[in-house]
């Protein structure tokens, strides 16, 4: 997929490094893109959020496996301006155990 780009770093660090490195092109291009977010149980966190929703994607994908992280993170998303305009699924990704992810497509 052309554009497309998948990191391993820490998200904090990583999006911090491209909240202040980002040109204005760069910028530009991430405004049309997606985030896809899949923090660990204990959520992005305020600052992860905030970084994120700097850059203004176009949307953000949020995959939880905590739903207080969940509401807690969306929270400060709402604060930012993004909403789960079509509602919060649930996904069993690990049948016959537990465990639900709870996926939300974030837009402005």
């Amino acid at each position: 997929w052309v554009g497309v780009r998948a990191e391993t770093a820490r998200v904090d660090r990583f999006v911090s490094r491209v909240g202040a490195d980002a040109s204005a092109r760069e910028r530009e291009r991430l405004a049309r893109g997606v985030v896809l977010l899949d923090p660990p149980r204990a959520g992005a966190g305020a600052e992860v959020v905030t970084v994120i929703a700097a850059l203004s994607p176009s949307a953000v994908v949020y995959v939880a496996c905590d739903p207080v992280a969940l509401a807690r993170d969306l929270a400060t998303f709402a604060e930012l301006g993004y909403r789960a305009h079509d509602g919060i699924r649930g996904v069993d990704l690990f049948p016959n155990s537990h465990h639900v992810e709870a996926v939300a497509v974030l837009r402005r």
